[in-house]
């Protein structure tokens, strides 16, 4: 399979919903609570809706966050499959930040291969495949789809690289609305190491994009997170020369698990 013919439909995907997301967002909305406390809107609703229609006809499955209760005897047989948070950063939508996101990843055998991620405030488009690369293009308003292709993207895109940045302090990248004791410690730590640290905050998948694009050196997850949370941002981050890997093992991040909350992971542009 030529991964490289996915990127687009999901491309497609990702921006129509984030238009869906912003039609919501610059309006008045109700905030529902789901079965875990989380809060749900209409604009989580139409995107899952409008990815879905996008992505059902390439054939593969799908796991979503809004239509998460696949079992895991049915999905421990999937190759390849979709994984999709169609609106990253609720609380941060719900705060009108601006700092949310629609996340799309191919995973192939538990481990991501392509991915995207679209900010539709600030219209970025993050995207990347194995042995393809990661790019970052600034959707121009008037840009239509339907008369658009996969060159005339990379036409309008450029190269991220997760070293590219050195002229700057070492820089530490963490969740604006998800801190936790143990990321303190960790931020505490680097400030004994480096003569300076600096410390970001972003919501949702921005995390990740901050170190594939070279902002900053490292991000510590030392909390949860659910696998459509990190699957886009992960394969982003690691073909812009990132690493991802479990806190507590060092190992790789592997999807499709039996319970689909992620371990604590690092990602890191080497030196975490």
């Amino acid at each position: 399979m030529n991964i490289k013919n996915l990127i687009f439909p999901a491309i497609k995907a990702s921006v129509a919903a984030g238009f869906a997301i912003l039609e919501v967002y610059n309006q008045d909305f109700e905030v529902e609570e789901k079965e875990d406390k989380s809060p749900l809107t209409l604009a989580d609703k139409r995107s899952h809706e409008i990815i879905t229609s996008h992505l059902t006809p390439l054939h593969f499955p799908i796991l979503s966050e809004e239509g998460k209760s696949i079992e895991y005897e049915i999905r421990k047989q999937w190759d390849y499959f979709w994984i999709v948070d169609p609106l990253d950063g609720t609380k941060e939508f719900i705060k009108k930040n601006d700092e949310f996101t629609v996340n799309i990843a191919l995973v192939k055998e538990n481990k991501p291969v392509m991915g995207v991620i679209y900010v539709p405030v600030l219209r970025q488009l993050y995207f990347a495949a194995k042995d393809f690369g990661a790019f970052l293009m600034t959707l121009d308003s008037g840009i239509d789809f339907t008369q658009t292709s996969l060159d005339q993207i990379m036409d309008q895109s450029r190269p991220i690289n997760a070293c590219a940045k050195t002229d700057r302090p070492y820089t530490i990248v963490g969740s604006r609305s998800h801190a936790t004791p143990e990321l303190a410690a960790y931020v505490e730590k680097k400030r004994k190491e480096y003569e300076t640290v600096d410390f970001i905050s972003a919501g949702s998948s921005l995390k990740l994009c901050r170190v594939a694009e070279g902002n900053a050196d490292v991000y510590p997850r030392l909390g949860p997170t659910m696998e459509w949370d990190t699957a886009a941002g992960h394969i982003i981050a690691e073909c812009a020369g990132a690493s991802v890997f479990r806190a507590d093992n060092g190992e790789p991040m592997l999807y499709n698990k039996e319970n689909l909350l992620n371990p604590w992971f690092f990602i890191s542009n080497g030196k975490h």
